[in-house]
């Protein structure tokens, strides 16, 4: 009787040892389905807009995600970070230069909730370009450029809001080096876009006789040569785009790794940006 208590025991300890064993089983088995059902949320500059989903493509593709795992908000990155300040819900941030991420960094690193724990990173280094769709850029030079948009009063050109947009910051530090900043502003012949992409629509519609623009953009329509100048690097401020992680989420760390890795950065190359040292 005692053997068949002892069996009975030892039994039901089996028993409930499987049962704990298949629970946590469970439990594990759930929080990797939720974690795998997370959506993952980024804010990106406007200028990604041509190649981030190109990288979205091949990041869902090699960890077998589906289409609705990752959603995208473009925008102005100086928008983008004042949304995140007031609490909206990203995972990634991509900006368009590399200020903002710091300050949400060194922001972070003040307070007392500590939320941001990923340092910025720089993960590509964007090309301005000047476009026109009315004007031939074909012989046109950096030299010439000055002439060409001081000396005819009726010639219009459009810039990403400096104050905002990184590439409209460039852009205005290369007029301001021709000395050609302030007179076209005086004569009102600077249209301000509210970000890069905007800037583009304005230079594409023939809104404005020339745009200052991303390389990227011009890349992605297939623009004929004639209708764009791509300024030298040396030329303006480096436009190098930073992003960082906001969240803990697993996934976003996953994707900017992929983001940096060669896998990723070919998109880059390909789509107008400069190698990133």
């Amino acid at each position: 009787m005692g053997k068949l208590a002892l069996s009975a025991s030892t039994g039901l300890l089996v028993l409930l040892s499987a049962c704990t064993q298949e629970s946590s089983a469970d439990i594990e088995s759930a929080a990797n389905s939720s974690e795998s059902s997370q959506t993952l949320r980024i804010a990106a500059a406007a200028n990604l807009s041509d190649v981030l989903p190109s990288i979205i493509d091949a990041y869902q593709a090699d960890r077998n995600l589906a289409e609705s795992d990752i959603e995208v908000t473009y925008s102005s990155s100086g928008k983008l970070y004042a949304q995140i300040i007031a609490g909206a819900p990203y995972d990634v941030f991509l900006s368009a230069n590399q200020a903002f991420p710091a300050r949400l960094a060194e922001e972070n690193e003040g307070s007392d909730s500590k939320d941001i724990t990923y340092a910025p990173f720089t993960y590509a280094q964007g090309q301005l370009a000047l476009y026109s769709v009315t004007k031939s850029l074909s012989e046109l030079n950096i030299e010439s450029l000055a002439d060409v948009l001081t000396n005819d009063a009726t010639v219009k050109i459009t810039i990403a809001n400096p104050e905002l947009a990184p590439y409209g910051a460039s852009a205005k530090a290369f007029l301001e080096s021709k000395n050609i900043y302030e007179p076209l502003s005086k004569q009102k012949r600077i249209i301000q876009a509210e970000n890069i992409s905007q800037a583009f629509q304005y230079a594409h519609t023939a809104s404005v006789d020339y745009g200052f623009v991303a390389q990227s953009q011009l890349i992605a329509i297939k623009a004929k040569p004639k209708q764009f100048m791509t300024l030298k690097p040396d030329a303006y401020p480096a436009i190098l785009q930073d992003g960082i992680v906001v969240s803990d989420s697993d996934m976003a760390v996953d994707f900017t790794d992929y983001l940096r890795s060669t896998a990723g950065q070919q998109y880059f190359s390909q789509a107008g940006y400069l190698p990133v040292q």
